[in-house]
């Protein structure tokens, strides 16, 4: 037996479904055959609109219509057909969400959009108001009764009585949110007409809701001034005459404060309280602005009700953003995009300059902290300075590598943003000085070289000194390519000056005073000794510059120094970027290119998932044969910490010892770097199995002595990692033993012309 209230549904849906049937025949489609293709984007977009709820009325009709057919089977055949089968009952939230997604949710962007500019006296402005709203509260609000009164007469204990319930209640709150949705339009409708031309001109948009307003319930804003306060849903906005300050609430954060009636507010660049008169006032306004952040933050608005959402009630304080600062500073018109703590930068993003100049990287409290990359543009077109490096602070700190525009490439380390500490500098041979077409290799002090260095040029001739200020000081000693050496102080260009010595190839010496003159060449006064020796080919020729003026152990530490603080944090996946910073694009790449500074960086839950899976495989390849398979594997992979780690010290061995800094004279100072690396290498080694060990919940290994961990470095680590510096250790060492090396092959091919018998009598064999 079916009850009143189901034949009331039913009536109710065919009066519902008769009304929408109406509206697009002699409303909707009507206005969209009327409406000429429109010629500019406003046009384009208010049909677009129109389009669209055309549809989500269609859409709508077409659920009332199955709602419809679902009452009438129930009517026609009640013992048959149970109340459950009632589409309105059991498919409730199907139902919902075409009244709240598609018709209403079209319904609001049209009439923001297409009647905001039409009077709501007027004829269509009124025409679509009526056809709109009013038969959808109706209906909304007849849901409610009827389901109510349904459940009411079918009894607690009815197997229906749940569904009923739950119906009524998705209905009622669809009906508080149209009621929040129409008061809201209303109350903006009416603030228009409180504000000046200038005022309305700036802030009337069809997107803007008003929630709160200082005239209502009143507050005071310190230390800005401000006359009256508006909270839309998408933005906070002070009046102070004709100024409009406005804050997006997406970089808006709300904190208590210490008075009951005061609560403060965080944006990126200005920090103000909002204080009331009372504590209802200001918990009024402080849950206002905060679930108006929230909705703002999840991209829609909250259901049923502002605030009553499913989801969190209170912002996140860690959120991403974009924000073009606009004070005075080192940020000035600069836009930063990406995540955000409180009101400043902080986790990763990109910065960018009006003038080109661009920051992709880690930031800390508003400032660039971490690894990072930075093009600052240059005069000529399309050149750039890049910057990959280690920052602390704001500044550039610790080791980083610098592509300049010029050519010119340096990699070592800075402080407070100038290159500072041992680095190396490789010029180009275009410019005019002499010697530049050089390397140097040595300290730097405030940007400068300063202290003792090694510069090799490309015509061969080899330095070593003391810098100061950029300028040579002092003695120093440098090798010619014909191995002669000459020991004194120097002019910048390399020419001798003052007094000094040279020491020929042939073993004679020349010692006095040398200078040079325009257009004269070198001369020089002093005395020539002829009767010395010729001189062991390993003292000069073979002479090893830089050992012992730049400690090996702290030569890269800056390299090595990242690591191991990535160790001691426990390897967290998100930090090894920082390893693997200095791989990415050459900045040749990246001046035909800025599209990698969106930074295409994978989920931190991709970084841990990789480093729990390598810390495992540390554990399962513990003895010597397997780990030996497995130092290889880590060392070949460019995604393995200890792979990135190699790579950045290879980048720092080609850039002194390939191209220009091939030179003999510094075979030594490579070798000692290689046996270096292999010790730094096994300790990153040992310093994460013991990160595997601890995540394990297992006792740590005991520390090793210096024998133990010589021999694993040797027998272990050195025979892996030597690949990666062959060519270059090659080079040196062709170029220091090429004098016995060709001797040897000239021998042979004199050998080759003996006949066969002399041949054998050169080798002492018997006739």
């Amino acid at each position: 037996m079916c009850s009143p209230e189901e034949a009331a549904l039913l009536r109710l849906e065919e009066v519902f479904s008769a009304t929408l049937a109406r509206v697009n025949s002699f409303v909707l489609q009507p206005l969209l055959e009327a409406a000429p293709e429109p010629s500019d984007p406003w046009g384009r977009e208010c049909l677009h609109l129109l389009q669209q709820l055309h549809r989500s009325s269609q859409q709508l009709w077409e659920v009332t219509e199955e709602s419809l057919h679902s009452l009438q089977e129930r009517l026609r055949h009640p013992d048959s057909i149970s109340l459950e089968s009632l589409l309105l009952l059991h498919s409730a939230d199907r139902v919902l969400q075409v009244h709240l997604d598609k018709y209403w949710q079209g319904q609001r962007k049209v009439l923001q959009q297409l009647l905001s500019g039409v009077s709501s006296e007027g004829s269509v402005g009124t025409a679509l108001v009526q056809a709109l709203r009013q038969p959808l509260t109706h209906h909304v609000h007849q849901y409610v009764l009827l389901l109510l009164s349904l459940g009411d007469t079918v009894g607690e204990r009815h197997p229906t009585q749940e569904l009923l319930v739950h119906t009524a209640t998705v209905f009622g709150n669809l009906q508080s949110f149209m009621r929040q949705e129409l008061d809201q339009a209303m109350a903006t409708q009416a603030l228009w007409h409180t504000l000046s031309n200038r005022l309305r001109d700036v802030l009337c948009t069809p997107a803007h809701r008003l929630l709160q307003d200082s005239q209502d319930i009143p507050v005071t804003v310190t230390p800005l001034r401000a006359e009256r306060v508006l909270l839309f849903d998408d933005a906070l906005v002070l009046l102070q005459g004709h100024s409009v300050h406005t804050f997006d609430l997406k970089l808006v954060w709300v904190e208590p404060g210490q008075d009951r009636c005061m609560f403060h507010i965080l944006t990126p660049e200005e920090e103000f309280s909002l204080c009331s008169k009372d504590p209802q006032g200001r918990v009024a306004w402080q849950w206002k602005v905060t679930q108006a952040v929230c909705q703002t933050l999840r991209g829609k608005k909250d259901f049923p009700v502002l605030g009553a959402g499913l989801e969190p009630s209170e912002p996140p304080t860690c959120r991403c953003g974009a924000y073009t600062f606009r004070a005075e500073g080192r940020f000035s018109q600069a836009t930063y995009e990406g995540e955000w703590y409180w009101g400043r930068p902080h986790g990763k993003g990109t910065l960018k300059w009006p003038d080109g100049q661009n920051h992709v990287g880690d930031f800390c409290q508003g400032l660039e902290h971490g690894f990072g990359i930075r093009l600052v543009p240059q005069a000529s077109e399309d050149k750039f300075d890049c910057y990959k490096c280690h920052w602390r602070e704001g500044s550039m700190c610790g080791y980083g590598i610098c592509e300049y525009s010029t050519n010119e490439v340096y990699k070592g380390y800075f402080q407070e943003g100038l290159r500072h500490g041992f680095g190396v500098l490789e010029s180009t041979p275009q410019t005019p000085q002499p010697c530049r077409g050089e390397r140097y290799i040595g300290m730097w002090q405030a940007d400068q070289r300063h202290g003792p260095g090694v510069m090799v040029t490309q015509a061969g001739f080899c330095y070593q000194g003391t810098f100061q200020a950029d300028k040579m000081v002092g003695p120093g000693i440098l090798l010619s390519e014909d191995d002669s050496l000459y020991e004194g102080t120097f002019t910048r260009d390399l020419t001798f000056v003052g007094k000094g010595k040279v020491t020929f190839p042939n073993g004679f010496t020349l010692e006095g005073s040398f200078g040079s003159g325009a257009g004269r060449g070198l001369h020089t006064q002093g005395v020539l000794d002829t009767a010395a020796l010729p001189p062991d080919p390993g003292s000069t020729r073979k002479r090893q510059l830089g050992l012992g003026v730049f400690p090996v152990e702290s030569r890269w530490q800056g390299v090595y120094g990242p690591f191991q603080d990535f160790v001691q944090a426990g390897c967290p996946g998100d930090l090894q970027e920082a390893l693997l910073g200095f791989h990415v694009q050459s900045s040749r790449e990246l001046r035909k290119s800025q599209e990698y500074l969106c930074c295409k960086r994978t989920h931190p839950e991709d970084h841990a998932a990789r480093m729990e899976d390598i810390l495992e495989e540390l554990l399962q390849h513990r003895t010597p044969e397997a780990l030996q398979q497995c130092l290889r594997k880590a060392l070949n992979n460019s995604l393995h910490p200890l792979g990135k780690l190699l790579r950045t010290l290879m980048l720092t061995f080609q850039a002194t010892y390939s191209g220009i800094g091939a030179n003999k004279h510094l075979q030594g100072l490579a070798q000692e770097e290689v046996k270096q690396h292999a010790q730094e290498l096994w300790a990153a080694y040992r310093g994460l199995l013991q990160v595997a060990l601890q995540c394990k919940g297992q006792a740590p290994e005991k520390d090793e002595d210096a024998e133990t961990r010589d021999l694993q470095v040797h027998r272990l680590v050195l025979p892996l990692v030597l690949p990666s510096f062959y060519s270059e250790l090659f080079t040196l060492y062709l170029l220091l033993h090429e004098r016995e090396d060709s001797l040897y092959s000239q021998g042979i091919a004199n050998l080759s012309l003996f006949p066969d018998t002399k041949l054998l009598e050169f080798l002492d064999i018997q006739k």
